[in-house]
């Protein structure tokens, strides 16, 4: 409903030992979404679309604004990032029929235009991170 003033998020779950934190922030830069949205992800409209990074430490949050910092001078976008980066405060599960929707709905139309992309997007841009996702 958009009154709880929650964001749609996904909880990352990471080895820094497999993948660095600065890994993660090129991905999601390049092929997770348009980060000068403001408050709008493709089609979903509203605040609880926001484009965020919830850090979990000074250090993540000291290089999430960095990161952004050189994005815009470097002039990646045409129009400035509008990427929140905020403190975690808590996570909340989506309900079970969320949870894996692409891997068991992948003729949605939905996820064949907003989802499919990205993915195909992630094999070609970084392919020595790409990893089949089988469920849980």
């Amino acid at each position: 409903s958009g009154v709880t003033g929650h964001a749609e998020s996904v909880e990352v779950v990471y080895d820094p030992s497999k993948i660095t934190y600065g890994q993660l922030l090129r991905v999601f830069f390049s092929v997770v979404h348009d980060p000068t949205q403001l408050n709008r992800q493709g089609p979903d409209v509203g605040t609880s679309y926001r484009s965020a990074i919830f850090y979990t430490s000074a250090e993540q949050q000291k290089i999430g604004l960095a990161y952004i910092a050189q994005l815009d001078a470097a002039h990646v976008f045409e129009k400035p990032i509008v990427t929140q980066v905020v403190p975690l405060k808590g996570f909340y599960s989506a309900e079970s029929y969320h949870q894996d929707y692409a891997l068991y709905n992948p003729d949605n139309p939905y996820i064949q235009v907003c989802d499919r992309p990205k993915i195909e997007a992630l094999k070609k841009e970084f392919p020595e991170l790409f990893q089949e996702y089988k469920g849980r």
